[in-house]
């Protein structure tokens, strides 16, 4: 598998926080408690719609007729989005933390990878909106977008985290989800490095739904896989993050989210193999599902990333596979 893990990615040197106007404050909040605990440049981001003025009557024209044009006002836009960011700077500066602010005309989810990439980011944090009526995760187009195609760890902060890190009461525990062996090794390294960063914690854990299974399970298989588990996190920090495996039967984001409850962690890590466009409508991908009621935020490495890291061609949108079954 070739290696794409960056050092960075795990102890981020620019954070690029996605803002939305108004603000989400709790994903401020954990967006710049991890910039004041790496000591990490906070980039304030946010990619806004054009403002439209009306423009005087053109002389020649009937009432009625395109008397009135619109014109677009970028600079208009880039002082008001600015203004609205700048009680955040504010704070972040207090805390003894460099921060910039960047305003930009265009579809957002663009604008976002754009600027991640020109900024040179380690991480971008996100937030979601709080479940519908019918109880699905309002992701939207943006961070669907983003989760699909980020070079670097995406950073999700869902409605159900706590509203602010310090009032969290999590363990020093990162929850590692794997779900295909082969990309297992990037994501199991990844949260391995994030969890020696923060002094914590890690749990390994694989979901196996029923249908999957080509055996019978037995116990036998339930230790071979754990101990493929523990393979996966690097020799030169399992006395640092003491990793611990799970596999369980059943369905896939429920038991991620069992755990991570049971075991009050503070992060979850996994791949977002399910972040493609379809499972984003129909809230179906095991990633979305996670997000909508996980108790902490979650972090992940994106299809690209996952595909790169495992040598294998790029999938823009893969088709929904979760787990990689008993093999």
């Amino acid at each position: 598998m070739a290696t794409v893990l960056k050092p960075e990615w795990s102890k981020p040197g620019t954070i690029l926080f996605a803002a939305e106007i108004p603000v989400n404050e709790k994903a401020f909040g954990y967006a710049l408690a991890q910039a004041v605990e790496h000591n990490a440049t906070l980039i304030l981001f946010h990619a806004g719609e054009l403002h439209f003025a009306a423009a005087p009557p053109l002389a020649g024209f009937e009432q009625g007729l395109g008397a009135e044009l619109e014109y677009m006002d970028p600079a208009a836009m880039e002082r008001a989005e600015t203004h609205a960011l700048e009680p955040l700077a504010r704070r972040a500066r207090s805390a003894g933390v460099h921060c910039r602010i960047v305003v930009r005309p265009g579809p957002a989810a663009d604008q976002i990878l754009l600027a991640a990439r020109e900024k040179s980011a380690d991480r971008i944090v996100m937030g979601t909106h709080a479940p519908g009526p019918i109880g699905k995760l309002l992701v939207g187009s943006v961070a669907e977008s983003v989760l699909r195609r980020s070079p670097v760890p995406v950073y999700i902060v869902g409605p159900q985290s706590a509203a602010h890190p310090a009032e969290s009461g999590a363990s020093r525990s990162v929850l590692c989800a794997v779900s295909r062996m082969e990309t297992g090794g990037l994501v199991a390294s990844f949260a391995a490095e994030v969890a020696a960063h923060s002094h914590a914690e890690l749990i390994v854990q694989h979901v196996i739904r029923p249908q999957d299974c080509v055996s019978p399970l037995t116990e036998e298989c339930f230790s071979g896989i754990e101990s493929r588990l523990l393979a996966l996190v690097p020799a030169r920090l399992r006395q640092k993050v003491h990793p611990e495996p799970f596999v369980v039967p059943g369905e896939p984001s429920e038991e991620v989210l069992y755990l991570s409850r049971k075991r009050n962690t503070g992060l979850i890590v996994m791949g977002a193999h399910g972040a493609s466009a379809f499972a984003a409508i129909a809230r179906q991908g095991v990633v979305y599902k996670v997000m909508a009621h996980a108790p902490c935020p979650v972090m992940t490495l994106s299809p690209s990333v996952l595909e790169a890291g495992a040598g294998k061609p790029v999938v823009s949108e893969p088709a929904e596979s979760y787990l990689a079954g008993i093999i």
